[in-house]
């Protein structure tokens, strides 16, 4: 493939994923799920001037637990910090309205997922050139992969929500590319190396954006460590220089994390392994132990870890990108053996097996969701391989004279087209659902004498929303009885507790459990909206004023 061939087929791919994206993103109008909502919130918040805060205390586990909450105590800021750029620049007028916030996150997102997709197509042009295949087939392997991750309904839901799903995908296959180079040709891994510095670069950003990147950096020691007829200097430079320029990317995080936390790592992270329900994110006066861990027994822990390897599997992989991520999977111990893809599978392979085992409850709350844009590029490209052999012997045994290689990727494009476009609608219509509510919710808790005002912290199902779509402070609703409930209300002075779903863990019926602070919570009567549209955004939503001194 000739240099022009090449710049003309990237930015035909590019264009291509940045367009569908565009359309996808049209129909999406309020940040689902809430994290997305969180990252989004915290970027206008910044481009506002009110620094990296929150409006939401979603997690209890780590101090100060105070009002605009210091943003990322357990996530990673650089999703937040790429949206805040342009919202700061082009935003308009503060304050900034959550639509014109989401949209220019949208932007960025859709940017770098048309980047992910650029990325995949070269790493299938690396596979096909190391398998030595025809140009034709070269040509349909890449190009099929780029396109079909253009396309791809998990990684265009991806870029709807803005988070780090997309972002760190993209960081992470850049850091596989240069990885995969450096290990066929390291050149003496000289420090000034620019491939090294931009690994570590890369490597160092992706810690920026999630903690998995510890499983791309371990990925990485390892073969570099283990590069064969390299002496021992060459491979000492090879993980040293790249680990040295990460931990300085990754340093000036760290020391604010210590400054704000008191740790420069992530908070609640490991109190996470420890989750026995997915509710204990939330926890206030009940927060995971080892001992209530262990007491669950040897096949509880065993189921834990059969669910979120079920979830991860099934939900995650491959649900939404069949069949294309059927046959990646079914084909993947033979197509990941080639070195262009070592990295990506050892990274891909250790962050799902590390978030299903450590992480087993954790992880059907969207763990290794947001960690999997590298799973889901390695099925795509496993199966495009797959496809192109298969057809290849087709065509041998049929003795075809006419090559068939586009095929596999026509399938593997149309398949995926058609399953994002039956699928996005949902989506939009969903996040249409969501506005709606917190809208008209507003206005009958106004009319019902509790408007949303500020003026203290709502408790509630789903704070971030809460936070994000009101401008008011939240606090999430723990999987408690009443007097911790109670207890959370005293200490923050909230004064409201506002339900959107109709049940939440052990709520609402924990009002009727037996617990005497249950006398504290007085039910709200909400008047009926007039539009049946309205009425029905609304009808499950439940509220109580919080009485107890």
């Amino acid at each position: 493939m000739s240099r022009r061939e090449a710049w003309l087929t990237a930015l035909g791919i590019f264009a291509v994923a940045l367009a569908v994206r565009a359309l996808a993103d049209a129909g999406t109008v309020f940040p689902r799920p809430e994290d997305s909502a969180y990252y989004v919130g915290v970027a206008r918040n910044l481009a506002e001037g009110r620094g990296l805060v929150s409006d939401a205390l979603w997690s209890y586990g780590t101090p100060p637990l105070v009002f605009p909450r210091p943003a990322f105590e357990v996530w990673l800021p650089l999703p937040s910090l790429l949206a805040a750029v342009p919202l700061a620049l082009l935003g308009g007028p503060s304050p900034i309205p959550l639509l014109t916030a989401l949209r220019w996150a949208q932007a960025v997102t859709a940017v770098v997922g048309a980047v992910l997709a650029v990325l995949a197509w070269r790493l299938a042009a690396d596979v096909a050139a190391e398998r030595r295949l025809p140009a034709g087939r070269a040509r349909a392997l890449a190009v099929g992969a780029g396109l079909t991750t253009a396309v791809y309904l998990p990684l265009v839901l991806a870029a709807t929500s803005p988070d780090s799903t997309t972002l760190f995908g993209a960081l992470v296959l850049g850091a596989c590319l240069l990885a995969t180079r450096l290990l066929r040709d390291p050149r003496g891994a000289r420090p000034s190396d620019p491939r090294l510095l931009g690994l570590g670069l890369l490597l160092g950003l992706a810690a920026l954006t999630r903690n998995e990147a510890a499983w791309l950096a371990l990925a990485w020691a390892w073969l570099g460590w283990r590069l064969p007829g390299q002496p021992r200097g060459v491979r000492l430079r090879l993980v040293g220089v790249v680990a040295v320029v990460a931990v300085a990317v990754f340093a000036p995080w760290a020391a604010r994390d210590w400054l704000v936390f008191g740790s420069p790592l992530p908070g609640q992270a490991a109190s996470n392994a420890l989750s026995v329900t997915g509710f204990d994110i939330f926890a206030w006066q009940d927060p995971p132990t080892l001992a209530r861990y262990l007491a669950q027994g040897p096949a509880a822990l065993l189921g834990m870890r059969a669910d979120g390897i079920a979830h991860n599997l099934v939900s995650v992989l491959l649900l939404l990108g069949v069949p294309v991520s059927a046959i990646g999977l079914l084909a993947l111990p033979w197509q990941a053996r080639d070195r262009a893809l070592r990295p990506l599978a050892l990274t891909a392979v250790a962050t799902f097996a590390i978030t299903s085992l450590a992480f087993p409850v954790a992880t059907t709350w969207g763990t290794f969701l947001h960690a999997a844009a590298p799973a889901h590029v390695l099925l795509i490209v496993a199966a495009l391989g797959a496809l192109d052999a298969g057809l290849a012997r087709l065509a041998a045994r049929m003795r075809w004279d006419r090559p068939v290689a586009w095929l596999g990727a026509l399938l593997a494009v149309g398949w995926s087209v058609l399953f994002s476009a039956a699928l996005l609608p949902s989506a939009g219509a969903a996040s249409a659902d969501t506005a709606r509510t917190y809208a008209v919710l507003a206005r009958q808790l106004a009319a019902a004498g509790l408007p949303l005002d500020g003026s203290s912290p709502v408790i509630t199902d789903y704070p971030i929303w809460m936070a994000e779509g009101e401008r008011v402070p939240a606090l999430a609703l723990p999987n408690e009885p009443p007097s911790s409930v109670a207890d959370l209300a005293r200490r923050f002075g909230a004064r409201l507790l506002v339900l959107t779903s109709p049940e939440r863990g052990v709520w609402p019926a924990a009002l009727a459990s037996g617990d005497p602070a249950a006398a504290c919570f007085h039910a709200v009567p909400l008047p009926v909206p007039a539009d049946p549209a309205d009425a029905a955004a609304v009808g499950e939503v439940r509220a109580w004023r919080i009485a107890c001194p």
